[in-house]
């Protein structure tokens, strides 16, 4: 499997944008073959993160799903307002 913790580091004028953005991802995600998990989260103790965890059942669901409209439209935007740092784990 493959977790994907991806850090979203946003400024106030710009959270909202970004979670609307954020949670119609994890609404579509959440239908993707192969998805286990998908999940936004909101930093307890800083405003500005936001985080979205993944769970892959292996590496092709995880490509299927980065070919998806809905992850080639609201990724983009989510770039667009916030900064994102991705980190990666395989277990």
């Amino acid at each position: 499997m493959i977790r994907l913790n991806v850090f979203i580091r946003v400024k106030e004028e710009k959270r909202e944008a970004v979670l609307v953005a954020a949670k119609e991802l994890v609404a579509a995600s959440q239908k993707d073959k192969g998805c286990i998990a998908y999940d936004v989260f909101e930093s307890a103790t800083r405003h500005d993160v936001l985080m979205i965890c993944e769970t892959w059942k292996d590496a092709e669901s995880l490509s299927a799903h980065e070919h998806t409209p809905h992850f080639m439209t609201l990724v983009p935007q989510i770039e667009e307002l916030a900064e994102m740092k991705m980190e990666k784990f395989e277990f």
